[in-house]
């Protein structure tokens, strides 16, 4: 069993199909845990990224939220008490506009921008008459170490592009198991309808079929063609609450007044109690039209990346990071 003093990075993931792309990337897997905290009834993976001893935990099957995002990140730490970093992984729904040219697949990275953190809570603020949202919570940013890597991941891809899909290529080709899932799905369902075409609520008619092909149904945008690499990386502000956004029209008056790019269910929970960086990959538009397809292929982009993240972090960077445990209780005593 596995000694729970040595792993210094905490990954949390939502579903199991996030906590199964995670276990993927470890480089080297580990035995359980000698012992954790009482009552902590986290499920664990342990392993190696790099030079780096990795503890990845996933939500009970069924619950969702911000509430059980913290309850899970808190039982880590008590079970874990030296994780000095965190990182929230998994998919997300995406914000494509004519500024931001997101397509599924794709990752979105939480990053400060306008003087927001990189994640904000849409649900915990007020809304004035006349007004635009107006966000009453403040949420922390990524700590430096996190930031820094970014910065590196960033500069990437505009010296030799950069290496996901081949990473992802490599770990299904020696796991044929997950191939299906987990692959990169055709091109065929991949469509982004107009806001004012709705899903019918409760249908489980597939959108091929329901809601159709029809041109005028769909936005006319810039192709792949156009494109270096078929999956890209956008920076910024990420959008968290306890509800699943599948209102375009919602999607789209927050990407207008805040710049939004990604919408979630977990990241506004963690950020002050686990300092994190929030990583996604893209499974779906943030609208009615929700599908499966992409869901896999997008957990697997987003864990692809935080590897590549830690493999730019070297292990003296960490361990020069406080643990969170003291970072957080020194903050209550200031």
């Amino acid at each position: 069993m596995s000694d729970p003093n040595i792993y210094t990075v905490g990954w949390i993931c939502a579903l199991s199909t996030e906590y199964v792309a995670a276990q993927t990337f470890l480089d080297e897997k580990h035995e359980g845990p000698e012992q954790v905290s009482p009552n902590d009834n986290n499920d664990y993976a342990l392993g190696k990224v790099g030079k780096h001893n990795v503890v990845i935990a996933v939500l009970p099957d069924g619950e969702y939220g911000t509430v059980s995002a913290a309850g899970v990140a808190r039982d880590m730490l008590h079970s874990f008490p030296n994780v000095r970093i965190g990182l929230m992984v998994g998919i997300g729904g995406g914000v494509p506009s004519k500024k931001h040219n997101i397509w599924l697949g794709d990752i979105v990275v939480s990053s400060p921008t306008r003087g927001q953190s990189g994640v904000i809570q849409y649900d915990f603020g007020r809304t004035v008459q006349n007004q635009s949202f107006q966000q009453t919570r403040v949420l922390n940013q990524p700590p430096p170490v996190l930031r820094a890597a970014v910065n590196g991941l960033k500069a990437q891809p505009e010296m030799n592009g950069h290496q996901f899909e081949k990473a992802i290529e490599s770990v299904l080709a020696s796991n044929k198991r997950l191939w299906q899932k987990y692959k990169r799905p055709d091109l065929n369902v991949e469509r982004l309808y107009r806001s004012g075409v709705v899903h019918p609520p409760g249908s489980e008619t597939d959108c091929s079929e329901f809601c159709g092909n029809d041109p005028s149904s769909l936005e006319t945008r810039s192709g792949w063609p156009e494109r270096m690499d078929n999956l890209m990386v956008h920076y910024g502000l990420i959008a968290s609450a306890n509800q699943l956004m599948m209102d375009a029209s919602i999607r789209d008056t927050l990407a207008k007044e805040k710049d939004v790019l990604c919408f979630e269910m977990e990241a506004a929970g963690l950020v002050n109690h686990f300092p994190c960086l929030v990583i996604r990959g893209i499974c779906d538009y943030s609208d009615s039209h929700k599908n499966h397809e992409w869901q896999g292929y997008a957990a697997m982009t987003a864990a692809a990346y935080a590897r590549e993240l830690l493999y730019r972090i070297s292990p003296t960077s960490v361990e020069n990071e406080r643990r969170i445990n003291d970072a957080l209780n020194s903050s209550k005593l200031e």
